[in-house]
């Protein structure tokens, strides 16, 4: 049984350490992260989209601010590409997989580095 914390944390307030982590995972960025980019719902009615990140002690899902008609276009746009060959590789081969830890009620509730008690 994984007895890593699980903690939900906003980009914008990750840790130092974090935020290294996040970079050397995603070293490009947006074009990097973006086929990890989950929607996840929350019992109010709304949503967030998030991406996993496991270091050694804990395993974040990190808030990403997207905005859903942007996403839509930048999807489109990314695709386009990739029919002309010059897109990201291996994007839509992620977007059927389910991540890891894709049950978003084992971490805490919507407040930031929050944490979950087994």
């Amino acid at each position: 049984m994984d007895t890593k914390k699980r903690h939900v944390v906003s980009y914008e307030k990750m840790s130092e350490e974090l935020a290294r982590a996040f970079a050397e995972k995603y070293p490009k960025g947006f074009s990097d992260y973006l086929p990890d980019l989950t929607k996840y719902p929350k019992p109010d009615g709304t949503s967030f989209y998030a991406v996993t990140l496991e270091i050694p002690d804990a395993i974040y899902l990190v808030k990403i601010q997207v905005k859903t008609d942007d996403l839509e276009d930048i999807e489109k746009w990314l695709d386009e590409e990739e029919d002309d060959g010059a897109g990201q590789a291996g994007a839509s081969d992620t977007e059927n997989e389910a991540l890891p830890d894709d049950n978003i009620s084992q971490y805490g509730g919507d407040e930031d580095s929050s944490e979950v008690e087994a």
